[in-house]
């Protein structure tokens, strides 16, 4: 599995990485603004990548080095389609190695600080 994993990227369509292209101009104030705090390794030293695409799916952002995924939810994941279409993307990533973690838009606009000690210890633990 590991070969598979370390190419999930080299298997995204170039719909998907054109869809993750167009999603880095337009991202939502709460990404920004962790992706301000998360970017040029300012955590811990670790990388991560945004909207990145992972196969069929684009993480909001991404720790390949920790298999890390960080989702930053707005108010259409809690709508019944998108919770479900949410729990069963999670669980093909972890069958892929891949942890997720999320966040709502008020944590990361409210409680930054809370939000990066939680990211860097899930990538501590792995």
């Amino acid at each position: 599995m590991k070969n598979y994993t370390d190419n999930l990227t080299l298997s995204a369509s170039k719909v998907i990485m054109d869809n993750a292209r167009a999603l880095r101009t337009r991202m939502t104030s709460a990404e920004k603004f962790l992706w301000a705090n998360l970017r040029d390794r300012k955590l811990s030293g670790y990388k991560f990548r945004r909207q990145h695409p992972i196969d069929r799916f684009i993480a909001d952002f991404y720790c390949h080095e920790k298999k890390v995924v960080v989702e930053i939810d707005g108010g259409v994941h809690l709508e019944e389609g998108q919770i479900e279409y949410d729990k069963n993307r999670t669980l093909v990533l972890n069958e892929w190695g891949i942890e997720v973690i999320r966040f709502t838009n008020e944590e990361v606009l409210h409680s930054i600080i809370e939000v990066l000690r939680k990211i860097k210890a899930f990538c501590d633990k792995r």
